[in-house]
């Protein structure tokens, strides 16, 4: 698993990771795409990608430049 393990960040940590997972759904969808084919476009297993998107999991900063690519958008789009 990427990044940090969840009980050991703060509660607004927690909160923007969840909005980051939330940005990236949203793009995900608008672009029309399954969880899936982003997860297999950005060398990810799906069930990573599922925790990313939840925000059950802290993405390294080269996996989220991959999902941007992957969904075709800037990265800022996802994390701002």
């Amino acid at each position: 698993m990427d990044g940090v393990p969840s009980a050991s960040q703060p509660d607004w940590v927690l909160t923007r990771r969840r909005a980051i997972g939330e940005s990236i759904r949203t793009a995900r969808r608008h672009a029309s795409l399954t969880q899936e084919a982003v997860a297999l476009r950005s060398g990810l297993d799906r069930a990573s990608y599922n925790r990313i998107e939840q925000g059950h999991q802290s993405p390294l900063l080269d996996t989220l430049i991959r999902i941007a690519n992957a969904i075709g958008v800037p990265l800022a789009d996802l994390v701002r």
